[in-house]
């Protein structure tokens, strides 16, 4: 294993504040997320087919099943996945969750997996967001790392389809299965947390405000967007998570996929960040290494990175989804502009 990412993914188990995940309902349902790290992990976008064989710790190979695209890092030819979407449709990522995930011992008459078989293994075998919720039910996820220098990530997960959305946490009190209405989702608090603190915001609004504070008096609209004010503008998870919910709340509806895909990420970039604004110190700073969406209906996998804006697409569906290798597409880091002289 690479000894600069083998060192990244070490101090991703450990960090504290990193990515964002939305969904987005315009014409089909899109679902991406923001990674935001000091470095790369040597990440891709890479395309599970249908007959590549995973195996399971516990529960041996299964050679069929859905296949999947998101992204993910590739250890001795096993994909590690982020965030990945399957052929039905079905979205799952995993956020940060140090501090509060807790992987139980084995238990009883459940399927035990290690947690990065978790994407995998639920992505596989689920069509939808109906059939996950019963999988997942039983499901006990165990702290067995993937190898001895990868010990395994403490995260939460989203997962969602075209009819809602659900985060999964495992913590010292167990498995917990929260719908999520607000089809968003950051690192910590644990998700109930994140829900009520929205309560703190149902004032604020896309449209103009009124004079509520003193209506006699004469105070009146200065500019545009004071509807909003109050909406918190750091990159603390919580408000990343309270300005996302905002977003995908009010965000407008668009008539292409090319519209579409540019409002969504339009919507993930109000939480990008920016090299410089959060320093982690030793010259060290977190950024948004990627941000990604994916039209869950057409199995096309769109990202940006941190050194590149153009919008990069894979389409899983003009894959031959029935091979047994793994399909890797290196991710665009120089940013190419277009010169409208030359």
């Amino acid at each position: 294993m690479d000894v600069k990412r083998n060192t990244a993914i070490k101090a991703l188990r450990k960090d504290k504040n990193m990515c964002t995940a939305i969904t987005y309902h315009s014409g089909d349902f899109y679902f991406g997320r923001t990674l935001d790290h000091e470095v790369s992990f040597g990440e891709q976008v890479v395309i599970t087919p249908r007959n590549y064989p995973f195996s399971f710790l516990n529960h041996g190979k299964i050679s069929s099943h859905y296949a999947i695209i998101g992204m993910a890092c590739v250890v001795n030819n096993y994909p590690l996945y982020y965030e990945a979407t399957n052929e039905a449709g079905l979205a799952m990522a995993g956020l940060n969750f140090v501090g509060n995930a807790f992987y139980s011992p084995k238990g009883e008459g459940v399927y035990n997996l290690a947690q990065y078989e978790f994407i995998p293994w639920v992505l596989g075998r689920c069509k939808d967001l109906n059939q996950a919720k019963k999988e997942i039910a039983q499901i006990c996820l165990v702290d067995t790392p993937f190898s001895s220098d990868m010990p395994a990530a403490q995260l939460h997960w989203i997962v969602a389809d075209g009819n809602g959305a659900i985060v999964v946490e495992y913590t010292q009190t167990g498995l917990h299965i929260y719908d999520n209405p607000a089809g968003v989702l950051a690192n910590n608090p644990p998700f109930p947390l994140q829900m009520f603190s929205l309560n703190n915001y149902m004032h604020l609004s896309p449209k103009s405000p009124d004079n509520t504070f003193a209506p006699e008096l004469p105070l009146q609209e200065y500019c545009k967007g004071m509807g909003a004010i109050g909406l918190p503008g750091d990159w603390s998870s919580q408000s990343r998570f309270v300005r996302a919910a905002y977003v995908v709340a009010n965000s407008t509806p668009a008539d292409t996929e090319e519209a579409r895909v540019n409002q969504f990420f339009h919507m993930i970039n109000t939480v990008d960040q920016v090299k410089g604004c959060t320093d982690l110190g030793n010259g060290k700073y977190e950024m948004t290494l990627y941000a990604s969406c994916c039209n869950t209906d057409k199995g096309i996998y769109y990202y940006t990175t941190y050194g590149n804006h153009q919008i990069t697409a894979v389409d899983m569906k003009s894959e031959d989804l029935e091979q047994k290798t793994l399909i890797c597409y290196p991710l665009q880091q120089t940013e190419n502009i277009l010169f409208a002289n030359k």
